[in-house]
């Protein structure tokens, strides 16, 4: 897949909310979780929430060193 494809997405975030950052690429709503990981027998989601609001940029390549964020790994 081209680098494009890969580009992290920017997401406005919730104070409080629980998130699920999708772990296997297989989700239709990238770059969180569908539950599409069950059916391709992958690893389950990574969950997390923040203490304040904050917009951040989250990883859609998977490679990143620093799961949900995009570290630039999938330039490399």
């Amino acid at each position: 897949m081209s680098e494009k494809t890969y580009s992290p997405i920017s997401v406005d975030l919730e104070k409080d909310k629980r998130y699920a950052w999708c772990t296997c690429s297989h989700s239709s709503n990238q770059p969180f979780c569908d539950g599409s990981h069950r059916a391709h027998n992958k690893p389950p989601s990574l969950g997390f929430s923040f203490e304040e609001s904050k917009k951040a940029y989250l990883c859609t390549c998977k490679r990143t060193g620093n799961p949900p964020y995009c570290d630039g790994s999938h330039k490399k």
